[in-house]
């Protein structure tokens, strides 16, 4: 799949939320999308799904089997998760049985039977990734996937990514929580000024030898404890609406703050 000279805006008189943007996105790559706040990833993000058009440019070979995620699950739906799941298992012509599949592996079995406009943000969250997942796409689109979701599926869908591209889906992921950066191979793109910056790949280490490693490790251990004393920390309480918790804590953690929600 490649954008070409792609470049969008609202409306005619607008400012370009995107302008001029070049890309390709090869089968089996996972590719992440950063940035701040508004500069237009979740844009980017449905251009390439292909929910927008672009005002100039073209988009080429999309995969037929797209699935898209939305930062926020619609939920003010008349169905229970499984009516709802099995409605868009029979518009995409999947199996009725990808329903209970990802239920199980996403781990909300016992939500099939709620309705939509009951469940957390996290259940929601899931419902979402499993709509995304039922026909076995080519192309997914992950916008901010993490958000809201329990520790559990957090730390299992990294993995979930990157079976899913070793098979040959191309991967695309906006993510504020950082919890795929350390899935190897990784593309990044940085959306800023209405363009799209590719961010270098971490450089490989050159091999040690172990009396070297050791070293290396003791010195960093010293510089950690020297830098810690010297650090002077505090703890700032933030009260938000309910409904913009994770927002909030997705945009502290991008900008490298520690944090923690009461229990």
């Amino acid at each position: 799949m490649r954008l070409e000279r792609v470049a969008f805006r609202y409306r005619r008189k607008d400012p370009w939320v995107l302008k001029d943007v070049t890309l390709s996105l090869p089968p089996g790559q996972v590719t992440e999308v950063t940035g701040s706040n508004g500069a237009g990833k979740s844009t980017l993000l449905r251009l390439i799904a292909g929910l927008r058009a672009p005002r100039e440019g073209v988009i080429k070979d999309r995969p037929s089997r797209v699935g898209y995620a939305p930062e926020r699950f619609p939920v003010d739906q008349p169905f229970t998760v499984r009516s709802y799941l099995a409605h868009m298992a029979a518009i995409r012509r999947a199996p009725s049985s990808t329903v209970g599949h990802w239920a199980e592996r996403l781990g909300f079995e016992h939500l099939l039977n709620v309705r939509l406009g009951e469940l957390s943000k996290g259940s929601a969250q899931k419902v979402g990734l499993a709509q995304a997942l039922l026909d076995d796409p080519a192309l997914l689109i992950l916008d901010e996937p993490f958000a809201g979701l329990d520790a559990t599926t957090r730390a299992a869908l990294p993995s979930l990514i990157a079976e899913l591209a070793a098979t040959g889906t191309t991967v695309v992921v906006s993510d504020h929580q950082r919890c795929i950066e350390t899935l190897p191979g990784i593309d990044r793109l940085r959306v800023a000024d209405a363009t799209i910056t590719p961010l270098a790949p971490e450089v490989t280490k050159t091999p040690q030898t172990s009396q070297t490693t050791e070293r290396s490790q003791e010195v960093q251990r010293t510089q950690t404890a020297q830098t810690t004393e010297k650090a002077e920390w505090t703890v700032l309480e933030v009260i938000v609406p309910k409904h913009e918790a994770d927002s909030v804590e997705s945009r502290l953690r991008a900008e490298g703050h520690d944090v923690r929600r009461p229990r």
